[in-house]
């Protein structure tokens, strides 16, 4: 069987809920029921075939072909199979989460594994604010799986974060890993300021310095720290940049904190990659 494809029409003016459009929804449905699903756009619903040309059957490899940055919910609460999108994404991709691929040839929007609770989420070019955080009023962001980002993220990324992992080869905005209760967060390229803001438990793991760091964070100089031998190789498995991330002899500087609230979180940079003094 081929791969069930989704090709978009016409440029979108409003957002589409595509939640609908997983495995879980559409296993067993002929393509002339899958074509008449509705999805939410805007204030009413549409049939999937006034949106989308549909061919292929197998609905365990799902593509979303063209521009879709106005695709809401891609992948959303999705248990299993693979989707493939081939260019962006609009906000919320892979919301919920629990087991499958998602990949995402382009952009994701805002809140993309938001509230994820397994499997794997890949976006090759950046994505929005929000990643891996908890849906508006609520306290669990990302609580499993793994999201690797080839570009840069924005702000508060791993906000609300409880367990799982996220790997960003960029540069992540302020407020990294606001709230975060848990979990590991690795970002290759600069961190803007901020970042472990109201963190209670987790790590922070960067390849340079940060700076602006929460004068609730305290500096405990470089340890040696022995579970880098089993999170590191965990870490470049993943390819470049991930690869070439080194501690070397396992140690690191690390900053402990948010002090103002449990304070067992931690920040890690390489020890000869380590500034002299971090700005406030």
């Amino acid at each position: 069987m081929s791969a069930l494809t989704f090709s978009l029409k016409a440029k979108l003016d409003q957002r589409v809920d595509c939640s609908a459009l997983t495995h879980d929804g559409l296993r067993g449905k002929t393509g002339a029921e899958i074509e008449r699903i509705k999805l939410p756009m805007g204030n009413i619903n549409v049939a999937v075939a006034e949106l989308f040309g549909v061919s292929g059957s197998d609905s365990a490899q799902i593509i979303f072909a063209g521009d879709n940055d106005k695709l809401d919910r891609i992948g959303a609460g999705m248990t299993g199979g693979e989707i493939v999108v081939e260019d962006r994404a609009g906000d919320y991709a892979g919301l919920s989460m629990k087991s499958g691929t998602l990949r995402i040839a382009g952009d994701a929007g805002s809140f993309a594994a938001c509230a994820m609770r397994g499997g794997a989420l890949h976006i090759d070019g950046d994505a929005g604010d929000f990643l891996g955080g908890g849906l508006p009023g609520e306290r669990r962001g990302l609580f499993g799986g793994t999201v690797v980002v080839k570009g840069n993220v924005g702000a508060r990324a791993g906000d609300q974060m409880r367990r799982g992992m996220i790997l960003v080869a960029g540069d992540a905005g302020d407020y990294l890993g606001s709230r975060m209760s848990g979990g590991t967060v690795v970002v290759m390229g600069e961190v803007g300021p901020l970042a472990g803001y109201a963190m209670k438990r987790g790590t922070l793991l960067l390849r340079h310095s940060p700076k602006g760091l929460p004068p609730t964070f305290n500096d405990c100089g470089t340890h040696p720290l022995g579970f880098l031998t089993l999170l590191l190789p965990a870490i470049r498995r993943h390819g470049e940049p991930f690869a070439g991330l080194t501690f070397p002899a396992n140690h690191a500087r690390r900053w402990m904190g948010d002090a103002a609230n449990l304070g067992r979180g931690e920040i890690l940079v390489p020890e000869n990659r380590s500034a002299t003094s971090i700005s406030q």
